[in-house]
């Protein structure tokens, strides 16, 4: 097939959109070509990429109608985490559905979380609520803005991801060496499984769902590279990294004071996780997952090819 179907990628010189853009230029099949969207085509970053780089920001609808000109499909994805404002997400995803809309674009494939609020009232008193009517607030404002692509009749995918294990390089989420000189491993999960991923494995599956075409579209589709206990993934780190790492499960009430930016965000997401570990784990099988992409990788796998860039004092 003639590389004739382009696949605009938001968030390009990110994990998920950088990876789906590799997985597109080292695909035999040649389905498709990638346009990377970016607020800025001059840095490096972008440049490095090899594709064709179009400037627009997700807070300029205008400017993402150009960029998605002439294309086949798009990745979206926001970057919560950089503005902290659930009414900017999803003001983003409109931007998005919309200029997507106006150009007729037929797949849309959205990097998305659940709507906690859905199954859990915000103020029932199972956890703190938080901005005055959220759970997860970085969760929940992904998950509403899936309503916007649904009313906008773009034929849509969402995508929901789990923990990056990226996180323990950049996230501050790396084992710590304790007073005894031991290396500890926290989380607030108790002894419940999470659902992780290698964060460039999402592109990797996303490009799978781009391939599958209509039997993806109007779907939900969880992606996990593997399910994981605390002691798991300290059993796994204890591997990679050549000494004892030992897990240490905090309470959620610790985790919420521990006064970092989004503290209270993520103690909330874990507690969510933990309590409702069967609905979590069962919406993101792993082997459905692999079915997207072959070459998904396990935490051994991503630890033996990263061990080296987590920050372990």
């Amino acid at each position: 097939m003639n590389a004739t179907k382009i696949i605009a990628v938001i968030g390009a010189t990110g994990a998920q959109g950088g990876g789906l853009i590799r997985a597109i230029q080292n695909d035999p099949s040649r389905q498709f070509v990638a346009r990377a969207i970016t607020r800025n085509p001059a840095t490096e970053a972008a440049r490095a990429l090899g594709v064709e780089t179009v400037q627009a920001s997700l807070d300029d609808a205008a400017s993402l109608r150009d960029a998605f000109e002439g294309v086949h499909g798009v990745f979206g994805v926001t970057a919560y985490w950089e503005h902290c404002s659930p009414e900017r997400e999803l003001a983003q995803a409109k931007a998005m559905a919309a200029a997507a809309a106006a150009a007729g674009v037929e797949p849309f494939v959205w990097s998305t979380l659940e709507d906690t609020r859905q199954g859990l009232t915000a103020g029932s008193g199972h956890m703190p609520v938080l901005m005055a009517k959220y759970n997860v607030p970085h969760m929940d404002a992904k998950g509403e803005a899936d309503h916007v692509f649904g009313a906008s009749g773009v034929p849509t995918t969402a995508l929901r991801t789990s923990f990056f294990w990226d996180n323990l390089i950049h996230f501050g989420m790396a084992p710590r060496r304790g007073d005894d000189g031991e290396l500890v491993f926290s989380l607030p999960m108790g002894q419940k499984k999470l659902p992780g991923i290698a964060a460039v494995d999402i592109g990797h599956c996303a490009l799978g769902v781009f391939k599958g075409g209509a039997a993806y579209m109007g779907k939900t589709v969880g992606i996990a590279g593997e399910h994981l206990t605390g002691d798991e993934m300290a059993a796994a780190l204890s591997r990679a990294l050549g000494e004892p790492v030992r897990y240490q499960a905090v309470p959620f009430d610790v985790y919420r004071g521990l006064g970092f930016p989004g503290a209270q965000d993520l103690a909330n997401m874990f507690q969510f996780k933990h309590d409702f570990e069967g609905d979590f784990c069962g919406s993101r099988p792993v082997n459905e997952s692999r079915r997207l992409h072959a070459g998904l990788q396990s935490f051994d796998q991503w630890l033996a090819r990263n061990r080296k860039a987590i920050p372990v004092g």
